[in-house]
């Protein structure tokens, strides 16, 4: 017998499909539900109907966006009837369904059927059985949800790709989905962002960039493509959408070094679909697993190179030396200040100055004395001293192979060798502080037993000590494997020469030489000798360190004998000038004293002069008028009366 329904009044069919319904075959699809549900209301007169469908979302999660548009609509009156294929298109969890199809549906007064489960709502004997199907339909989705963690968790220690999508720059293999290949249209562009990386510029200027030459973001690019989150809704988004988190995304990623990384993200329970973010530890890394876009050394300077924040100063200019330069003496960063050449009042062309200053000096210099000088150097020198050190090391490592290579290993075991005494050291003190937190912690436990000290205060010391220890096991771990693990490392001197050999001009220091050849720069605090000003600097480089190249000795030639005679001449010259200057400044200083202290008495005696004849003017004044204030008014207003009456 068909129902007649009102006109007014909408007929929902609801289709969900999820991928684990995917995995069992046709009969789910969206387009046999589809099919059953259209036939279904035809037989039984059920008009004015509208789909529902959510496709790709999990019946765990009753966030599903048609699922919401529906209930809106039935909040709103429109809906009369809800047809679904069966109970567990609705949804598995048992408590939401029962909610929804038990109270929710009722008080709306909507009309449910479950086709497949023989459940209508105005028969009350078929939704006896109802309950009960909820809840194995939940038991099926935790136990799906089980069976697809232990499959994960096994491809995953095998090697291959979880995540459901490849990343930008890579396609997933035709032949083996969990296998990337090379996408050619979207690779270029990665390798371009790890480029403007290395030449200085930031992430947001990296986006604009990008933007300004037109270049498909990674989700419309995975889009137009068949995958990625938004490829049935591609006309929604903006082609050429990047932003500073898009790109830092994609400098952080290993998998562009050809890695594999799993389990960067884990999930409580199958019913919450918020992920949580794993520490490193957890994570499952595989090397070679595809194709590099990027080197290893390209991707690990990219990484130092963001986690160097780089603003644009009061010239508008970002310093490319900025995170590299250091105080030798108290390790603190130091601050580079510069200025534009302005003209003064007096028409006086002002030089800008470019220079840096420890911060410890300048951020303390207004509160404690003493506790670190400036340590100024000009920029320009700091820059110079850059180019002549890796001009040098270069020309050495390239003319004579074998030298550069020796002396390369003998420095690293040096250094090594020097760092395992210092880590042997703080290991040793990590030891003894974690004994004695074993010993802290048994006396505050007995004199808590004994009741010496509250609950609370044994629960906070406690919670300090444990967690102090678990610090310290970690560091003593990091440091075992570290001393474990201290080779020579013969690979460097070898990256270095590939180094070099990248460059064939190094006439002038550009920012993508100066972020791939320098590690740090320490600046000590400069010396006067005699009348030069002395300073060290010690340059340290990518991959071998502090080197000193040998130095050539050979005769000066004619011109460059020229050269210094005409820079020592200009030197003494500035001397002398500077000598005469300060000389004449204090002749004047002493001349200007002099007069002064001439003039001063008789200025004085006239002053006290003119001061006392007002007095007796106004002294005058009081007797003739016995007014008081206006004498009073009266030496108020006198030249040089300091707030004094009579």
């Amino acid at each position: 017998m068909k129902v007649r329904q009102e006109q007014e009044k909408i007929t929902a069919l609801y289709e969900r499909l999820s991928r684990d319904d995917e995995q069992v075959g046709d009969s789910n699809s969206i387009k046999t539900q589809k099919t059953m549900l259209e036939a279904y209301a035809e037989q039984h007169g059920y008009t004015n109907i509208v789909h529902y469908t959510d496709d790709g979302y999990s019946g765990g999660s009753f966030d599903r966006p048609d699922w919401k548009r529906m209930m809106n609509d039935i909040e709103e009156g429109k809906v009369g009837t809800v047809i679904a294929k069966d109970m567990s298109r609705i949804g598995r969890n048992y408590l939401e369904v029962g909610y929804y199809t038990e109270v929710v549906f009722r008080q709306r007064d909507i009309h449910f059927i479950a086709i497949a489960n023989g459940v209508d709502s105005d028969n009350q004997g078929s939704s006896e059985f109802a309950p009960f199907l909820n809840v194995m339909n939940e038991w099926y989705l935790r136990d799906c949800s089980r069976k697809i963690k232990a499959s994960k968790q096994v491809l995953g220690n095998s090697g291959g790709h979880l995540s459901a999508h490849a990343a930008y720059g890579y396609r997933k293999d035709p032949e083996d989905k969990h296998h990337w290949l090379i996408d050619e249209e979207a690779a270029p562009t990665v390798k371009r962002i790890y480029q403007l990386c290395i030449e200085g510029k930031g992430t947001m200027e990296i986006a604009r960039i990008l933007q300004r030459d037109k270049v498909e973001s990674p989700a419309y690019h995975q889009a137009r493509h068949g995958s990625g989150r938004y490829k049935n809704n591609l006309e929604a988004l903006n082609p050429y959408d990047w932003s500073s988190n898009t790109v830092k995304d994609i400098l952080k990623r290993p998998e562009y070094m050809g890695y594999t990384v799993n389990f960067r993200t884990t999930s409580k329970s199958y019913k919450e679909k918020k992920n949580i973010i794993n520490t490193p530890d957890k994570w499952a890394v595989f090397e070679n697993t595809q194709e590099a876009i990027v080197d290893s050394e390209t991707w690990h300077l990219a990484q130092k190179l963001i986690g160097t924040p780089r603003r644009s100063d009061t010239i508008g200019e970002a310093n490319p030396l900025t995170g590299l330069v250091f105080c030798a003496d108290c390790g603190a960063k130091m601050y580079n200040h510069r200025s534009r050449p302005y003209t003064n009042q007096d028409g006086r062309k002002i030089p800008g100055f470019d220079g840096y200053d420890c911060s410890t000096h300048k951020l303390s210099r207004r509160r404690v004395e003493g506790s670190c000088c400036s340590h100024h150097i000009s920029t320009k020198a700091l820059r110079e001293l850059i180019l002549y050190t890796i001009r040098e090391v270069s020309r050495f490592a390239i003319a004579d192979r074998e030298t550069f290579m020796k002396k390369v290993q003998e420095a690293s075991a040096i250094q090594q060798e020097q760092s395992v005494k210092e880590i042997k050291r703080k290991l040793s003190k990590d030891k003894r502080r974690f004994d004695e937190l074993n010993v802290l912690y048994k006396k505050l436990y007995e004199s808590y037993a004994v009741g010496r000290i509250p609950e609370d205060k044994f629960e906070a010391l406690s919670g300090e000590y444990l967690a102090e220890q678990k610090t310290l096991e970690g560091e003593i771990a990091e440091a075992e494997r570290q001393i474990n693990e201290f080779t020579a490392n013969k690979s460097n001197a070898e990256a270095f020469l590939a180094l070099a050999e990248k460059y064939t001009d190094f006439t002038e220091l550009t920012t993508p030489m100066l972020n791939e050849f320098v590690d740090k720069i320490l600046v000590h605090a400069p010396q006067r000798v005699g009348r030069d000003r002395m300073q060290d600097v010690e340059i340290y480089l990518n991959f071998i360190g502090k080197f000193d190249a040998p130095v050539e000795e050979r005769e000066p030639t004619a011109e460059e004998l020229e050269q210094q005679r005409i820079k020592q001449y200009w030197k003494d010259r500035y001397w002398k000038v500077r000598d005469k200057e300060l000389a004449r400044r204090k002749r004047k200083k002493q001349e200007d004293d002099a007069q002064r202290a001439k003039n001063f008495p008789a200025e004085h005696e006239q002053r006290v002069s003119e001061i006392l004849a007002e007095v007796r003017k106004d002294e005058q004044m009081f007797r003739e008028t016995g007014n008081l204030n206006a004498a009073v008014v009266s030496v108020a207003g006198a030249p040089g009366h300091r707030n004094w009456q009579r």
